[in-house]
C-alpha cells in the first residue's frame, strides 16, 4: 500500500517521473475523499431525515450550523498543530519523536476541547435568539446544540485519531473508518429521530422502535456514529500503527527535553488557523443571521445548499489532505525539489478536477436539493444558490488545496490571513448589501465573488514560492537527522 510506504520511499527514492507522482497523490487522495465522502453523506442524511420532519426542523439545525461549523474548526486547528509535526518527523524517520507528538497531542486537545464544550452548552439557550431565531425554532435549536456541544471532547479526539493517522501516511484506514460512521449514523438516526412506527413490507406488518427525539436524536445519532469510528481509529494508531504505536521504548530525559519544543511548534503552527477558523466562522454566522430575517424556507434552504455542495468540492478536501502529507514527509526528509513538484501537481489537479464538478453541480441543481425536503420552496432557493456557487468552484479548489499545501509546509498565519481578510471584507460586505435587495441570492452571489477572490490570491501566493523557504526554516530545526545525499541531490 503506498500511502504506508511513503516515509520510507521518500528517504531512499528519487520518485523523478510524473507517472510516480501522480500515483502517490491518488494514492493518498482516494482514500482523504472516500472519508470526506463519508462525512457528507453524513451530513446528507442528518439533513434529509430531519428534513422530513417540516421546515422548523430544518431551520432549526440550519441556525446553528455555522456555529458547530465553529466548534469543528477549532478541533482541526487543535489537531493540526500537533499532526503537522508528525508528518514532518515521519518524513525525516523520526518514529520516537512522532509517537512524542501524539502522546503530547492527546492531552492538550482533552483539554481544548472541555474548555470549547462548556462554552458551548454554556451558550446553548441564548444562542438561537441571537442568530435571530423565533418561536419553536429556537427551543430545537437550543437541544441539538446542547447536545452537540455536550459530546464535542469525544468529537475532538476522533479528528485526532484519523489526522494523526493520515499524516503518518495511512490514508486508507480513516477512509474505512469515515464509511463506517456514515453506515452507522444512518443506523442509530433511525431508531434516535423517529418515533415508533409500524411498517408494512407485503403481508407483514412490524413495530419499529423510535425514541422520537427529533433534531436532538440527530445529534445524538451523529455522536454515537463518531464514538464506534473514532474507537477504531485509536485501537489500530495504539496498537498496529508502524510508526506511532505504542508502547515507547526511548527514556524519560527525551521525553522532557522535547516537550517545550512540541508544545511551542505546536502553537506556531495552529494560533493562527485557530484564529482564521473563530474570525471565517464569525463571519458564516453573522451571514445566518442576515439571512435569518428571510424566513424557515431560506434558513433551511441556505444549510441545505451548503451541505449539498459538499459533494463537489469533496475531491478539493481529498487532494487537499494528500498534498499535506506528502508536502509535510517531502519537508521532513529535506526533498525541496519534490515538495514543489507535488505541490504543484496538487494544486492543478484541485483546480480541473473541482471545475468539472461545479458544471456537474449546475446541472443537477435541482435533483441534489430534492433528496433534502420535499417543500417545494426550499428546493427553487437551494437549487438558485447552487447554481450561482457553481461558477466558484475551479477557484474554490485552488483555496482549498493551497491551504493544504501550506498546511503541511507549517506555513499558516498567510493563509490564514488571506481566509480571514476575504471572507470579513468581501464575503461579510457584499452579503450586507445584497441580500436586503436580491434576497438569499444576494448572499450565495456574495459567496461566488469572494471565493473567485480569495481563489486568486491564495494561486499568486503559492506561485510566488516564498512558502517553501519559510517552511525549511520551520522544518530543519525539528529534524536531527536528514539524509545529506537527498538534500544535496534535490537542491
Amino acid at each position: 500500500m503506498a500511502s504506508v510506504d511513503l516515509a520510507e520511499r521518500l528517504k531512499t527514492e528519487q520518485i523523478d517521473s510524473l507517472k510516480e507522482k501522480v500515483r502517490l497523490l491518488i494514492s493518498l487522495s482516494w482514500p482523504a475523499m472516500m472519508a470526506q465522502l463519508s462525512t457528507i453523506l453524513m451530513e446528507y442524511i442528518d439533513a434529509s431525515m430531519v428534513g422530513s420532519l417540516g421546515a422548523v426542523s430544518s431551520a432549526a439545525i440550519g441556525l446553528v450550523a455555522t456555529t458547530t461549523w465553529l466548534m469543528w474548526g477549532l478541533g482541526t486547528a487543535t489537531v493540526t498543530g500537533f499532526s503537522v509535526q508528525v508528518a514532518h518527523k515521519v518524513g525525516a524517520g523520526d518514529d520516537i519523536g512522532a509517537r512524542m507528538v501524539l502522546r503530547r497531542s492527546i492531552v492538550i486537545t482533552l483539554i481544548i476541547s472541555m474548555i470549547v464544550a462548556l462554552v458551548g452548552v454554556g451558550i446553548s439557550e441564548a444562542l438561537p435568539h441571537w442568530l435571530g431565531g423565533k418561536g419553536e425554532v429556537c427551543g430545537l435549536s437550543t437541544s441539538y446544540f446542547f447536545v452537540f456541544s455536550a459530546t464535542l471532547p469525544a468529537m475532538f479526539i476522533t479528528f485526532l485519531g484519523s489526522s494523526m493517522l493520515r499524516c503518518s501516511g495511512n490514508m486508507v484506514l480513516p477512509g474505512i473508518a469515515n464509511v463506517l460512521m456514515c453506515i452507522l449514523d444512518v443506523v442509530f438516526n433511525f431508531f434516535l429521530i423517529f418515533e415508533t412506527r409500524e411498517v408494512t413490507f407485503m403481508s407483514l406488518s412490524l413495530a419499529i422502535p423510535g425514541a422520537g427525539l427529533g433534531v436532538t436524536g440527530a445529534a445524538l445519532g451523529s455522536f454515537c456514529a463518531v464514538v464506534c469510528s473514532g474507537l477504531w481509529m485509536w485501537i489500530h494508531l495504539i496498537c498496529k500503527s508502524k510508526h506511532l504505536s505504542y508502547p515507547y521504548s526511548h527514556r524519560f530525559t527525551k521525553i522532557k527535553r522535547r516537550g517545550l519544543n512540541i508544545f511551542r511548534h505546536a502553537a506556531t503552527i495552529s494560533w493562527p488557523v485557530a484564529l482564521e477558523r473563530i474570525v471565517m466562522c464569525g463571519a458564516q454566522i453573522s451571514i445566518t443571521a442576515i439571512v435569518a430575517p428571510l424566513g424557515n424556507a431560506a434558513i433551511a434552504a441556505n444549510a441545505f445548499a451548503v451541505t449539498a455542495e459538499g459533494l463537489c468540492y469533496m475531491p478539493g478536501y481529498g487532494i487537499s489532505d494528500a498534498a499535506t502529507t506528502l508536502v509535510g514527509q517531502s519537508l521532513g526528509a529535506g526533498r525541496k525539489k519534490l515538495t514543489i513538484s507535488f505541490a504543484n501537481i496538487a494544486m492543478i489537479s484541485g483546480i480541473l478536477i473541482m471545475g468539472v464538478l461545479g458544471f456537474v453541480m449546475w446541472l443537477l441543481a435541482p435533483e441534489m436539493m430534492a433528496l433534502f425536503s420535499p417543500v417545494e420552496e426550499i428546493r427553487a432557493l437551494g437549487s438558485m444558490a447552487l447554481r450561482v456557487e457553481a461558477w466558484a468552484e475551479p477557484m474554490f479548489g485552488a483555496a482549498i488545496v493551497g491551504y493544504g499545501i501550506f498546511i503541511g509546509a507549517g506555513y499558516t498565519l498567510v493563509p490564514a490571513s488571506i481566509n480571514f481578510t476575504s471572507i470579513w471584507c468581501v464575503r461579510l460586505t457584499l452579503s450586507a448589501i445584497l441580500a436586503p435587495v436580491l434576497g438569499l441570492y444576494g448572499v450565495w452571489l456574495a459567496m461566488c465573488i469572494e471565493l473567485c477572490v480569495r481563489g486568486t490570491v491564495f494561486i499568486i501566493v503559492f506561485f510566488r514560492k516564498r512558502w517553501i523557504a519559510k517552511a525549511l526554516n520551520f522544518a530543519a530545526p525539528q529534524n536531527e537527522e536528514v539524509s545529506e545525499e537527498l538534500i544535496e541531490s534535490d537542491y
